[in-house]
């Protein structure tokens, strides 16, 4: 299954991580790979899932966190080169190929792959070639602005946020806990 979060709207990631606890507590590996999040930390960065102690060693599900982007690409102070983003980008789907093969995930979230398209660090074909052939009980979630319309067509479910209002649009700055 194929599932995108996309929009302008906040959540986006957030949605993908609700999906991993409910997948992690059903005794699935979840592993969330971001492709534009950098080095500085937001609340995922801290998650550690415990399961009950009633639930049995085999019911058990698991989380891994793997940030392979750079941070934002050209604003908020970015001065890498561009071709170390896309650099960390075509690493970011190998290390999804790899781990796809690898059997030893049933849940991938590819954070923020949207937004590696729309800037051209990876290509649509790229990531459409890596959900070729995805095994029926595999879950891989897209998330980030700007989903390409090829990607829409392949998915099974596909939602948007809306941006309705938003407090930036006051002026005011990024809330911890809420947007990071």
């Amino acid at each position: 299954m194929i599932v995108i979060n996309t929009g302008n709207g906040k959540g986006k990631t957030t949605a993908a991580i609700g999906a991993a606890v409910r997948a992690v507590g059903r005794g699935q590996r979840v592993l969330m790979v971001q492709f534009i999040k950098g080095p500085w930390k937001s609340g995922e960065d801290f998650i550690d899932i415990q399961t009950s102690k009633k639930s049995s060693a085999k019911k058990r599900g698991k989380f891994k966190l793997k940030k392979m982007g750079l941070g934002f690409v050209g604003i908020l102070g970015d001065k890498l080169p561009r071709s170390d983003h896309k650099n960390a980008a075509k690493k970011a789907l190998v290390y999804i190929k790899e781990a796809l093969r690898s059997n030893k995930w049933d849940f991938i979230i590819m954070d923020e792959v949207n937004v590696a398209v729309s800037l051209k660090l990876i290509t649509t074909k790229s990531v459409l070639d890596i959900l070729k052939n995805l095994p029926a009980e595999k879950i891989v979630m897209l998330t980030g602005r700007g989903a390409p319309k090829s990607f829409i067509k392949r998915a099974d479910l596909v939602t948007e946020m809306k941006e309705i209002k938003h407090p930036y649009n006051k002026g005011k700055k990024a809330i911890e806990n809420v947007e990071f």
